[in-house]
């Protein structure tokens, strides 16, 4: 079937507005198959497309599906950026607080305009850290093919799950992190054994330094994402769990080694119930086609 009304949105850009995480959105067919619907990225050419469901969910969300072409998700963090941004663009307001219901979960929003684009911000939730088992660990360390030298000196991997676990992986450097070549195969293997849906390998923000990650995901068809807001978050819980901090503000760029500079915000809490954290990024919205 076709898709006559998909707007691709650049999700995640810097903050002069360049490059950001292509993402297809359109309005959800009931009568559509989840085939067609994984067939809508590829044919806009983006890694993921977001689908926008009618009316409202009982506890009051806008429901949103996101697909890759392999496989439907149970949450995309700049997915949902891209989602929120056209959204706001549809409503021709300054400014749109909403409830967005994915994967089983309702979540707040909230969408504002500046002058390089649209502001998304929503509520995460609850990240659930943990240390990877020693196999689980040297197998997905092996896949990425680190070495003892490539580790961070004062950092670990560990495990984050805000809804689905992906680990995540600290390197020692910048330059470190642009030299990682996966090997995809044993990393889609590795991912399906443990249950990930992939690895963020990062290095933290220092000071007023922004971080730096990429993010891979071969087990789910992205071999590597251009913007990846749901482990940003995740790294913003582990830095909050690992510093003993109140609270943890970072930003984190990505997408530089395909060519679509990126970049994602997010905060991490402590509440009654766990770590909570809110994820950010700036969208520009293209013509519809």
């Amino acid at each position: 079937m076709s898709w006559p009304d998909v707007t691709v949105v650049d999700a995640c850009v810097r903050r002069d507005g360049r490059g950001g995480s292509p993402t297809a959105v359109t309005d959800d067919d009931p009568a559509a198959t989840d085939a067609d619907r994984r067939a809508v990225a590829a044919a806009a050419g983006t890694s993921h497309a977001a689908f926008l469901g009618r009316g409202r969910t009982p506890d009051g969300g806008r429901p949103v599906r996101f697909f890759t072409a392999t496989a439907e998700l149970s949450g995309c963090g700049h997915g949902t950026v891209a989602a929120q941004a056209v959204r706001l663009t549809r409503a021709a307001l300054g400014e749109l607080n909403d409830r967005q219901h994915t994967g089983g979960r309702t979540f707040d929003t909230v969408a504002i305009r500046r002058p390089a684009g649209i502001e998304v911000w929503f509520d995460q939730g609850l990240v659930a850290l943990r240390h990877p088992a020693p196999d689980e660990r040297a197998a997905i360390v092996t896949a990425l093919g680190l070495t003892a030298d490539d580790f961070h000196p004062a950092d670990v991997p560990r495990v984050a799950a805000p809804g689905a676990p992906r680990m995540l992986v600290p390197v020692h450097d910048r330059a470190t992190l642009l030299r990682v070549r996966p090997h995809l195969g044993r990393l889609t293997a590795a991912c399906r054994r443990y249950g990930l849906l992939g690895c963020f390998v990062y290095v933290p923000p220092v000071g007023d330094r922004p971080g730096a990650a990429r993010m891979f995901a071969p087990a789910i068809g992205v071999d590597e994402d251009v913007a990846n807001a749901n482990s940003t978050g995740c790294l913003a819980a582990h830095l909050l769990d690992t510093t003993g901090a109140q609270t943890v503000a970072i930003e984190v760029e990505q997408g530089d080694t395909l060519g679509r500079p990126a970049s994602v915000l997010a905060s991490a809490r402590r509440g009654p119930a766990g770590i909570t954290t809110r994820v950010g990024g700036l969208a520009v919205v293209r013509d519809g086609h």
